[in-house]
This record gives structure tokens, sequence and C-alpha cells, in this order.
């Protein structure tokens, strides 16, 4: 089953929209002209491949892979996994998926993060791993704290995990963010009410998923990650490699 091909157009309608006065940064980053939209070329059909000799075995444990073993993160321990797919609904195997995140305070590893919550010694706050055949992927890590940013007023971030999917070419790159299910900050975010369609709202919130917890030890999220697709043939009345 190849996935060459032209890539799929980005459906523009269910973006964020790229300028919204709430959220504050938005006025001078986003574009003052109309977007074009042009036909995928090589450039992004075509993308770098990663190896498994690049991941380490803690690479996906972010309760210990600061510390290499030694000690664990303190926080809530949870387990984030699911599935890559793109939008014909087929897996993207041997993808690198990297996440980055706050400590169960709210504090980030980073010079510029000034918030008054502790840094924990033993939590570095990312992580990677590439998907397998069937396009899943997991992570062992700390549910994240909420923590405050200047934008208006009193404005908090909720709990959130960044995440950036390489997919198969340049084309299907994306950067997003998960969220958690039954946080009343969500609905309060200036940078998630950027998102006008609540569907598409209700597509970053993973879900609790009990059937993956581990009793005594960690809760888990599902969170499924679609990436543009590739435009198919039809073959006797259905998409071929369907």
């Amino acid at each position: 089953m190849s996935d060459l091909g032209a890539l799929i157009p980005r459906n523009r309608e269910i973006h964020p929209d790229p300028y919204d006065p709430g959220y504050k940064t938005s006025v001078t980053r986003s574009p003052n002209l109309p977007l074009l939209s042009m036909e995928s070329t090589p450039s992004e059909e075509t993308g770098p491949r990663f190896g498994h000799g690049l991941i380490g075995p803690l690479d996906n444990n972010l309760i210990l892979n600061f510390t290499r073993g030694e000690s664990p993160a303190v926080g809530e321990r949870i387990l984030v996994h699911g599935r890559v797919l793109d939008e014909n609904a087929r897996p993207v195997p041997n993808t690198l998926v990297e996440i980055w995140q706050a400590n169960a305070g709210g504090r980030y590893r980073h010079k510029k993060d000034n918030y008054l919550a502790p840094l924990d010694p033993n939590f570095g706050g990312c992580g990677r791993t590439l998907t397998d055949e069937r396009g899943t992927y997991q992570f062992l890590t700390i549910r994240p704290g909420a923590y405050p940013w200047p934008n208006r007023g009193n404005d908090w971030r909720p709990m959130h995990i960044h995440f950036s999917i390489f997919g198969h070419s340049f084309g299907q790159r994306l950067i997003s963010q998960m969220y958690f299910e039954g946080d009343p900050l969500i609905a309060r975010c200036p940078i998630v009410k950027t998102i006008k369609d609540h569907g598409q709202i209700d597509r970053l919130v993973a879900p609790l998923d009990m059937s993956a917890a581990r009793p005594l030890d960690f809760l888990a999220y599902k969170f499924d990650i679609v990436l543009r697709g590739r435009r198919q043939t039809m073959f006797e009345n259905k998409l071929e490699g369907m």
C-alpha cells in the first residue's frame, strides 16, 4: 500500500481563526492577506524517515527519562496513548511523535518560565516515540498542571500536552495540543476559543480510558491523531488500498 501521491487539500474551515483579539498575540502574528491554496508538490509529498536507532528505551517515559531511570518525577502518573491515522483512516506507521509539557505544578523547564510553581528536579518535560505498524503510540508521563499566562486579565491555560507529528511527508507535519476530559478551564481559554467549531474542540480533548489504566498505578487517556491523507484512485467502486 503506497503512500505516494498528491495530498488532500487542507480544510481551512476547521482551523482556528488566525486573528482573534481575545488571544492577544494573534493580532500581530496573523497574516494580513488571504491565504493561497496550491496543489502539493514533491516538496510537500515527501519527507524524512526515522529509524528505531534514534529512540532510546526511556524516551517515551517522561517519569524516568530526565534522570535516566534513577528518580521518578513527582505528580499524578498517567498513560497517554492512541493512533496516528490519515484522512482515509489508514494507519501512519513509523512516524515520529514528540511531546512536551509543564510539570505537575504547571511550570516548564525553560529559562523564560518564571511561574511561582517549583521545578521538579526529576522531570524534563519532553519525550518521543515512533508509531508501530498499526499507527499506535504511547507515553507514560505525569498530568501537567494548569498555569497563568499574561494574555488579558486573569487568564489560565488548561492542563495540556503539546504534540509534534512528522507523518510521512512534510505536508503531513502537525503541531497540536491535547486537553483533558472534564477540565473547566478549556471553555475559558482564549487560545481554545480561536476554534469556533465546538466539534473540532472536542477532537482535541482526550477522554479518560479506564480500559488502559493500570490499577494502583496510573490512569489513561486516549488521543487519536488524524493527519492529511493522500488522494486515491477508485478501483471497482472503492478506494484502492482500503
